[in-house]
């Protein structure tokens, strides 16, 4: 008699193993997502793809939400974003800066992971080709966060900067030059603070700077003008790492 085959890989595993597989699936989940997000903005643009993710993560992330609801017993209408709401603001505040310590994080194990066996130029070439999607995609997940028009000038330009997930865990001043230009300037930058503290050299990032920062505000606002006003390996003060020039010009 033919034997009826185990119900995927998860049975009779241990309450530790099972706890791994949990992390192993969200882990490929997130992968796969990633990568139709690349191939989408690869055949359509950056700008496309984020309009067709924003649809595919609503109804994803309303599709989980009531997947992990059943799972752990929830209140169907209560939802996961409401259960999470329910460990305070201290705790919310600090998951938050938790998660983008962790963005951060993995970026530099990519970084690191190319370069040690690659070299240099080849980790730094798709560190900027990342930045080429992930920087625009971001600021347009802000401006539909905050409703902002499609030409919200310098001021929407500021409130998008202080949104970024690098604001939880950079520290950065806005100076307003006139009213048509602004200068960023990043006093305390965790990947540049660490390999100080190492006795390393700043970490030559101007270029993945360029990519991010131009996308950036341009995206914000097509009419936003970047230039770069210092920036490793360039000679920078002690008061700050980097510096951009934000302009207004159409």
């Amino acid at each position: 008699m033919e034997q009826e085959a185990p119900l995927g890989p998860v049975k009779g595993l241990s309450e530790a193993e099972l706890a791994g597989w949990v992390i192993e699936a969200a882990r490929r989940s997130i992968v796969h997502y990633g990568l139709w997000f690349h191939k989408a903005a690869e055949r359509l643009g950056v700008e496309r793809a984020a309009e067709l993710e924003a649809k595919v993560g609503d109804s994803l992330l309303k599709s989980l939400s009531g997947r992990l609801s059943r799972v752990l017993g929830l209140e169907s209408e209560q939802g996961i974003q409401s259960a999470m709401q329910a460990v305070g603001k201290e705790k919310l505040e600090a998951l938050v800066e938790t998660l983008s310590l962790t963005w951060l994080a993995a970026d530099g194990f990519w970084f690191q992971a190319l370069e040690a066996p690659y070299g240099m130029r080849l980790a730094k070439e798709a560190n900027d080709a990342c930045w080429s999607l992930f920087s625009p995609y971001e600021a347009i997940r802000i401006k539909q966060a905050f409703g902002l028009p499609d030409r919200p000038g310098l001021e929407g330009l500021k409130l998008a900067l202080g949104h970024r997930l690098y604001a939880r865990i950079n520290r950065a001043s806005i100076e307003e030059v006139s009213k048509d230009t602004v200068i960023y300037r990043v006093h305390e930058c965790r990947v540049q603070d660490a390999r100080k503290r190492r006795g390393l050299s700043g970490y030559p990032c101007q270029s993945a700077g360029i990519v991010e920062y131009t996308t950036f505000a341009a995206t914000i606002d097509q009419g936003i003008e970047t230039a770069c006003m210092g920036c490793p390996p360039d000679p920078h003060p002690e008061d700050f790492w980097c510096a951009w020039q934000f302009r207004i010009v159409s």
